[in-house]
């Protein structure tokens, strides 16, 4: 005996046979239609559409995070270069501070100086009550002179009178080289005009002659 099946068609039949034991043979039926498929090939088409999206939005986050990257690569470059800005208009002000008054103190060394000869210039032994007109211009030249040393002092200008210490080409000018026993090589012996340092800087050598090597 016959059997027969009458399917539309929209409907089409596929029968699968699974041999899972070997007494038993089950039949299963699966049933597409049109429609199903056409469902399938719209969710494809959708999934593709987000798949471009997401490739899309990947591009574009690492095109983002490139240009972050630079971004902060040129902060942190500006901001290094702020600082090293910062610093040194601190050290230029904290220079003007100390250094400020360097050309006045340099004019003021020739009065030092002046100062100096004159008072080294009084015979030592007229110093006395039997001359005192003497005796007071050496006492009063020689509180100007103490005087005008602290004022110095007080703003940071010392003297260099480097008698019988070695050489310094930062602090001494070498007028002149001479032969003296038992010293040693490049010591300073004689000094013909004292130098002056402004906070450890020098702003005039002190002038000496010194032994030959």
């Amino acid at each position: 005996m016959q059997t027969m099946s009458v399917q539309p068609s929209h409907i089409r039949c596929a029968w699968t046979t699974y041999n899972r034991y070997p007494t038993q043979v089950i039949q299963t039926r699966t049933f597409t239609t049109e429609k199903d498929t056409a469902r399938v090939e719209e969710l494809t088409d959708n999934e593709k559409k987000l798949t471009q999206e997401v490739d899309e939005m990947r591009k574009e986050n690492a095109e983002l995070t490139e240009k972050l990257k630079t971004y902060d690569d040129k902060y942190k470059r500006a901001l290094a270069e702020s600082e090293n800005i910062r610093r040194r208009l601190t050290k230029q002000i904290d220079d003007a501070k100390l250094f400020g008054i360097q050309g006045f103190c340099k004019d003021l060394l020739e009065v030092a100086d002046i100062l100096g000869h004159a008072t080294e210039a009084v015979p030592k032994d007229e110093i006395s009550d039997k001359n005192p007109h003497l005796k007071n211009l050496f006492e009063g030249l020689s509180m100007t002179r103490q005087q005008l040393n602290s004022v110095f002092k007080r703003h940071g200008l010392e003297t260099v009178n480097p008698i019988n210490e070695k050489f310094n080409p930062n602090l001494h000018e070498a007028l002149f080289q001479q032969e003296v026993a038992n010293v040693e090589p490049n010591t300073v012996v004689v000094v013909s005009k004292i130098g002056y340092k402004l906070h450890d800087r020098c702003i005039r050598p002190a002038l000496v002659g010194v032994t030959k090597g």
